[in-house]
């Protein structure tokens, strides 16, 4: 084995496409399937099964990667303390869902910009299904997203902490001036639909749905969490939203949170593709991302 033979195989592991992996690479296609092939007879294994022009791991290419995460890690790191050159720096691909792209992360790119100037953090905006599919695709560096579920296929995923879910109207709504809401209330009133893609959607309208399995009142469909605020502001109805997300506009007394409690949890997780070694740049942006999170549940509950 040889390092470049090592980082062809990475890559294309990665990618499942030696066309793809050797546009990134900068190399000829014939040379990474000629590096692969090298590293396959050194090893006396097959690492890749061609089938039907598409490629797929074998089981000794999938027992192969996390030892070349480890060692590739590990030439990094070699580099970076014999150099001096251990801040963070270099491209960092983020996935994320509207509502955490919105409300999470302002502060953490604002910590980024000036703690880790070298590091290049670029947000990626998608459903936590789209998310979840460019990791596994390797696309991403990372995903940010809320969801009931902890554990992807091929996607390895870190709990941040629970994301709470709140139903707000307008401050002059018949339902605000309750001091419980229940599910059958919620269907008495149009309800604005939460994000397209992820989860807790499902959730809040099966349960809405209830035992029938149909709800008897259709989620209207907004858009855009601002858009959605808006219009429960106006009274068109009630939302289902993150309290992150409602912060300002129940502070400012334009929304009011209805005392509905959802049966259902969901959680704010960080996840990368299985088997990929974490990067000090994906290390520092769970930590500090963890960090902010610490702060703004303290500041919701105070």
């Amino acid at each position: 084995m040889d390092l470049r033979q090592l980082t062809t195989f990475h890559r294309v592991a990665t990618l499942l496409s030696f066309t793809r992996a050797a546009s990134e690479l900068n190399y000829a296609q014939s040379s990474v399937t000629a590096q692969v092939k090298s590293l396959e007879v050194s090893l006396g294994v097959e690492l890749f099964e061609r089938l039907r022009g598409r490629i797929r791991l074998t089981p000794a290419g999938e027992r192969l990667i996390p030892y070349a995460e480890r060692i590739l890690s590990l030439v990094d790191e070699a580099r970076d303390e014999t150099t001096g050159w251990s801040e963070p720096s270099g491209p960092l691909t983020v996935g994320a869902v509207e509502s955490l792209t919105s409300y999470r992360m302002p502060p953490v790119l604002e910590l980024f910009h000036h703690r880790y100037p070298l590091l290049q953090l670029a947000l990626r905006p998608g459903s936590c299904a789209q998310t979840c599919e460019a990791l596994r695709q390797g696309t991403l560096d990372m995903g940010f997203f809320m969801e009931a579920e902890t554990d992807f296929a091929g996607v390895r995923a870190e709990v941040l902490g629970p994301e709470r879910l709140v139903a707000v109207a307008a401050a002059g709504h018949r339902l605000a001036g309750l001091p419980l809401v229940t599910t059958r209330d919620l269907r008495t009133t149009p309800v604005l639909a939460p994000e397209t893609g992820c989860s807790y959607r499902a959730l809040l309208e099966a349960e809405l749905a209830g035992a029938t399995g149909t709800s008897a009142v259709p989620l209207l469909e907004f858009g855009t969490i601002e858009s959605i605020k808006r219009g429960v502001a106006a009274g068109l109805g009630v939302g289902v939203l993150p309290e992150i997300a409602v912060a300002d506009a129940v502070a400012a007394g334009t929304l009011a949170v209805l005392g509905w409690q959802p049966p259902f949890e969901v959680y704010t997780q960080i996840a990368w593709r299985r088997g990929r070694q974490v990067t000090r740049e994906m290390r520092a942006f769970i930590d500090e991302t963890a960090r902010f999170m610490s702060q703004d549940r303290l500041a919701l509950a105070g």
